[in-house]
């Protein structure tokens, strides 16, 4: 870690309300000189918010700080070190989110000597080697920034505050105390009486298992941070695009009464109650395609509905007898399938015998189904009023007004129930670091090689030599034992303000 101080903005490119910029290294104080004056650095005092004029000193006119020219009013807090996020001293700045301001003050910021600007996770790593924190955390601040649902980032948190990194040390420790008594009889063999080699057995066998243990938590990155996929589909003119706009609360997709309006599946991000998901709207599948571009909109839709988590069938509450063919909702009419029981539907005495039948035949009679996870009626304001209309009498199913509002809330949470399940136990952790799944790896095969050693020829030195390799597997997790190549592949994926 070099001597300079580093500085960067904190939040992302673009305008907004108000930006931060952070600055970590022993030149802090003189950064505070030079952008507020020598009365701010005389009366700067730690943890203490100040609003400020920050001035351009390379444009003052001899020791005039009036005529130097104003970069912006803001709001500062200093940070002394070690009490400070990378264990050095800190100055946080929070000006307007103007981008000429934030690209203006950094600017200003790095023609002082001695600072530059911070490398991507730089930031993270000086608290690291500082001593702010291990390298368990360290990796797992990126975790709690890109967290996709509520889950991800309670595990993140976990991990931020030590939980692991607890298990880790308590393996070490005991480890370490293993270690310690067979260094002790290396050293004393020809004194001593026989190692107790079963008690030592028990005791590796007991790390052993909380070793797996945390070993078989590992979810891969990639999958844990994967947003969920909800796909609408149905007839054409069925109210998908509408039921879209309204989750979002905006007019996203273009919608028409003309059937066909939507060409090509539209994806959009849509946020629940346990995190962000992706919302796919179909192009409606019709009996029969009107054109080339029609037919190959349709597979597309078919496509995406075979990659879906949940898929979600829309049909035309409006319609009076909420018929539709077996085409227009992907269900190739061939064989009988039924319905799972998350999508089976139900009819009273008093449904059409034509709407009742057109719906059956269409959900049940299908080879190659793609069956629908649940059942969305639209256009409820306009199929209420209708005496005896089959889509009012269907039970097992969500019905919804796009123009009203009536009954996304329950769509908005069934949804989140079937796409963020709650985990049996919420105070379990798992990790998705490959670096730490290798090192529990290695620590595991050190184990099993220091237990076949006991059985078979349990050589106080070569056991003492295995130990010795777990306890450092164990270390290199939370970076008591690390390279310098290892730290630059972690923090290389940092954003630079982190």
């Amino acid at each position: 870690m070099d001597s300079l101080t580093i500085v960067a903005p904190m939040t992302p490119a673009g305008v907004s309300a108000v930006a931060a910029i952070r600055v970590s290294g022993s030149r802090v104080r003189e950064v505070v000189r030079l952008l507020f004056g020598e009365a701010a650095l005389k009366n700067l005092k730690a943890r203490e918010a100040k609003l400020a004029t920050a001035r351009d000193y390379r444009t003052m006119a001899g020791d005039d700080r009036a005529t130097a020219q104003v970069i912006d009013s803001l709001l500062y807090i200093f940070f002394e070190g070690p009490n400070s996020y990378t264990g050095e001293d800190v100055l946080e700045l929070y000006p307007h989110g103007n981008p000429i301001i934030v690209r203006e003050l950094i600017q200003v910021i790095k023609s002082v000597d001695g600072v530059r600007l911070a490398e991507p996770g730089e930031y993270t790593r000086r608290a690291f080697l500082n001593g702010r924190m291990d390298l368990v955390q360290a990796e797992s601040v990126a975790d709690v920034i890109h967290s996709a649902n509520r889950d991800e980032l309670k595990n993140a948190h976990r991990l931020l505050g030590g939980a692991l990194s607890k298990k880790v040390k308590t393996l070490t420790e005991q480890v370490m105390d293993i270690s310690a008594r067979l260094e002790l009889d290396v050293d004393f063999a020809e004194e001593e009486a026989d190692p107790d080699y079963a008690t030592w057995g028990t005791k590796i066998e007991a790390i052993r298992e909380s070793v797996l243990s945390i070993l078989k938590s590992f979810r891969e990155k990639a999958a844990v941070s994967r947003l969920p996929l909800a796909v609408l589909y149905g007839a054409p003119n069925a109210g998908k695009s509408s039921l879209v706009n309204a989750l979002l609360g905006e007019d996203r997709i273009l919608v028409s009464d003309i059937p066909g309006t939507t060409r090509d599946f539209v994806e959009v991000r849509l946020f629940l109650d346990g995190g962000e998901i992706r919302l796919v709207d179909t192009a409606g599948i019709a009996d029969k395609a009107a054109d080339a571009l029609d037919a190959l909109s349709m597979e597309k839709s078919r496509e995406i509905l075979a990659e879906a988590d949940m898929k979600i069938l829309v049909l035309d509450g409006a319609n009076e007898n909420c018929a539709f063919s077996p085409s227009s909702t992907g269900l190739p009419a061939s064989s009988s399938t039924d319905l799972p029981a998350s999508s089976s539907t139900d009819f009273p005495a008093s449904s059409s015998t034509e709407g009742r039948g057109s719906i059956i035949s269409s959900l049940r009679h299908s080879d190659d189904a793609i069956h629908p996870d649940f059942i969305v009626i639209s256009k409820s304001d306009l199929g209420a009023s209708r005496q005896g209309n089959a889509c009012m009498d269907m039970t097992n199913s969500i019905h919804i007004s796009s123009k009203t509002g009536a009954g996304l809330v329950e769509l908005r949470q069934t949804m989140n129930a079937a796409l963020f399940k709650k985990t049996e136990n919420s105070e379990d952790l798992w990790i998705t670091s490959e670096r730490e799944k290798t090192c529990l790896e290695e620590a595991l095969a050190g184990i099993d090689r220091t237990l076949s050693l006991i059985r078979t020829n349990p050589a106080v030195e070569l056991i003492a030599f295995e130990m010795q390799l777990v306890r450092r597997a164990l270390q290199s997790i939370t970076g008591e034992i690390s390279s310098e190549d290892v730290l630059q592949k972690i923090f290389a994926g940092f954003c630079i303000g982190k």
